[in-house]
């Protein structure tokens, strides 16, 4: 077990390296900070040299790859982290210095108890990627296919248990000495999610097999294409999978000049998001422009030069990050967003109060009005002013008021929104966000909500209360179903807190607790360590 003391040296070390790049200057300037906690900011940044202009990305990037993997989550917080450090953590690169091929090499044969040069005719030693978690090269098989070989970095695993320990131990000090705000985000919950999603990443078999689930949701969208996984030379630290032959989505010139059609594109990801997302509930959560590339639809495009192409394919890699919403979520999510475009705040407000998003003791009429103040501005301005993020934004905002917990299962879902819009905006200056996903979200509501779609739910479930008739668990289940739309919170793990040992030695835990617990505070709070 960690020792406290290892923790708090952690801590202050990254508190130093924010300081370092103006990271602090949000708390330190803040109007509500209490004097002691300027106080510490102040003697963390003292000596160093900050840019005029705080630096949050860089930061996060000298902490580690947990700390990328949190910022990255952080980007799609701007209710939490402010806005401006939002559009900053928006450029965080998930890229550091490749490790030696000789460790790739001896990584790849431990993991198979075969030469590397049994199992790919061709392996080549400079990787095309790096990231955090792991580093990809290029190869062939001694079939002849071309793939993509995913490693990851030696001793990572290690290295991010041992952060994700010190976040855990910060939220739960964080949680006991906080207020109700902190309590209302959840910090300890929100800590355990990262985790989960974090290890799933450091299984890449739980990757493939995420890539495997997403080819079976989208195999009847036409346009969309998941890479093949080779399972012969898959295992938990390696991943091996088809090549991927394409533009990157991002390099507009490139996909101008061989003759695609950007605004179809466009379209074409936000309708495949919205085919994952809400009528499959399952979807690609980390859609940003390294993980997305364009292909030909046939075999002599993609070139400059080539006839223009009505329907190009999109191609996506990196399955780590991964999301599910069950039905009724979905359901509640569709009417959500069919009730701000359509200005039916009154529904809206009681899809909240139906999933018990705001505590009951608040007014739903109230609540109404507040969704008002933020959908009416948007109503009636022109396209390039419509946003999908920014009405997200202002839902965020007016939770504070209304003490809406954090939906930690809605995090990755209101992440992925943001990315796509950024994405489709990026292709189609002028695409309309709420005019594509409009009629789909309209659609997909009449199948789901329509008579007879209502008829066969209902026979559905009247088929499983025969069958669990004999068990009267299962019958007061039925009879007493689980309210609102979040599923069940994981189990948080037993931390011991600094205070909990008693006796008179141990009273240098009390003061520590004291400052460490403030100055945790107010950083998670100001700065996102949260989510």
């Amino acid at each position: 077990m960690t020792r406290p003391a290892t923790h708090i040296f952690r801590l202050l070390r990254w508190g130093r390296i924010l300081a370092a790049h103006g990271a602090l200057r949000i708390i330190e300037e803040g109007r509500t900070t209490p004097p002691a906690v300027r106080r510490l900011c102040r003697i963390a940044r003292f000596g160093t040299r900050q840019p005029a202009q705080p630096d949050y990305a860089t930061a996060f990037q000298a902490i580690g790859p947990a700390a990328i993997k949190l910022g990255q989550t952080l980007a799609t917080r701007p209710d939490l982290v402010g806005t401006e450090a939002a559009r900053n953590l928006l450029t965080l690169q998930d890229s550091l210095p490749p490790v030696p091929f000789a460790a790739i090499r001896a990584s790849i044969e431990g993991a198979f108890n075969r030469p590397l040069e049994a199992l790919y005719t061709r392996f080549d030693e400079a990787p095309v990627g790096s990231a955090s978690i792991a580093q990809v090269h290029r190869a062939r098989t001694p079939e002849g296919r071309e793939v993509a070989v995913k490693v990851l970095r030696p001793g990572i695993a290690a290295k991010f248990a041992a952060d994700i320990a010190t976040y855990e131990w910060a939220a739960a000090h964080l949680q006991a000495l906080g207020g109700p705000e902190v309590q209302r985000l959840r910090p300890r919950l929100v800590i355990a999610n990262f985790r989960r999603w974090t290890l799933r990443e450091l299984d890449l078999r739980r990757e493939a097999a995420s890539a495997s689930e997403l080819t079976d949701v989208m195999a009847g969208v036409p346009g969309y294409h998941v890479p093949a996984i080779d399972w012969d030379r898959t295992c938990g630290t390696v991943m091996t999978l088809e090549w991927i032959n394409g533009i990157k989505i991002s390099d507009l010139p490139a996909l101008r000049a061989a003759g695609y059609d950007l605004p179809a594109i466009a379209r074409r990801l936000v309708l495949a998001f919205l085919t994952q997302a809400i009528q499959a509930g399952y979807f690609h959560a980390d859609m940003h422009q390294g993980n997305l590339f364009i292909e030909a639809d046939d075999a002599g495009g993609g070139v400059a030069g080539a006839p223009p192409h009505s329907s190009p394919r999109i191609a996506a890699i990196d399955f780590g990050i991964m999301g599910r919403i069950d039905r009724r979520a979905r359901v509640w999510l569709g009417e959500i967003l069919h009730g701000l475009t359509t200005g039916n705040y009154q529904r809206v407000a009681e899809i909240h109060f139906e999933a018990q998003y705001v505590p009951a003791y608040h007014s739903q009429a109230e609540f109404a009005t507040a969704l008002r103040a933020v959908g009416e501005p948007m109503r009636g301005k022109p396209v390039a002013e419509l946003s999908v993020g920014q009405m997200l934004d202002g839902l965020f905002a007016i939770t504070r008021d209304f003490d809406m917990q954090v939906q930690p299962h809605l995090l990755l879902l209101q992440k992925t929104m943001v990315m796509v819009e950024g994405l489709a905006t990026q292709l189609d200056p002028q695409i309309n966000m709420w005019d594509v996903s409009g009629p789909f979200v309209s659609a997909w509501m009449r199948d789901e909500l329509g008579p007879e779609a209502l008829l066969a739910n209902s026979l559905q479930k009247g088929a499983g209360l025969v069958g669990r008739l004999p068990g009267l668990i299962a019958r007061i289940e039925e009879a007493f179903p689980p309210k609102g739309a979040a599923p069940e919170a994981p189990p948080l793990p037993e931390i011991a807190l600094m205070w909990e040992g008693g006796g008179g030695r141990h009273g240098w835990r009390y003061v520590a607790g004291a400052v460490v617990g403030a100055v945790l505070a107010w950083f998670v709070l100001r700065l996102g360590v949260h989510l």
